[in-house]
């Protein structure tokens, strides 16, 4: 058997399974995720002066970020339904983008980890900008969307560089 680095998620003939977690560890896990979305500054002041056409852009976002980390089980197939005990969607304005910069963190207690509902909550919180901005911006780009940090499991601590 090789020591190589596999893909948990293939069986042995290469077929795609959900990674059975019953014999992991209950353990405190967190996971935060970052993105940008990257438009014109004229569209940052429009949604910072909330007065965007469809209304509150950053709270809608945040909500769908939050809504949208609760059904990462539901969207990512081979996901396990996850009890998550937080999960907070912090965006900022980054006037040197210029844009707004969305962070997820979530936390669980169980057997597998929540990265792939932080990534979820950041890309379902700037497709929402986007979507609620897109009237004004055609241009504008959704960036860098990353894991920033994951704690937790057999696999202890990691942060990105």
């Amino acid at each position: 058997m090789s020591d190589a680095p596999r893909l948990t998620h293939l069986d042995a003939a290469g077929a795609a399974n959900m990674v059975d977690v019953a014999d992991k560890q209950v353990t405190d896990r967190v996971a935060v995720a970052e993105g940008e979305v990257v438009m014109r500054a004229e569209t940052l002041d429009l949604i910072l002066s909330g007065n965007a056409k469809k209304g509150d852009v950053i709270g809608t976002a945040r909500l769908a970020g939050i809504m949208a980390a609760k059904r990462t089980h539901e969207l990512i197939p081979l996901c396990h339904a996850l009890l998550l005990s937080k999960v907070a969607v912090e965006i900022e304005p980054a006037p040197a983008l210029p844009g707004l910069v969305v962070r997820a963190t979530v936390r669980t207690s169980g057997q597998t980890g929540v990265e792939m509902e932080a990534l979820t909550a950041v890309t379902v919180a700037c497709l929402t900008v986007y979507d609620m901005a897109k009237a004004v911006d055609r241009f504008m780009r959704i960036e860098k969307v990353r894991l920033l940090e994951k704690s937790g499991g057999r696999s202890g601590h990691w942060q990105a560089d």
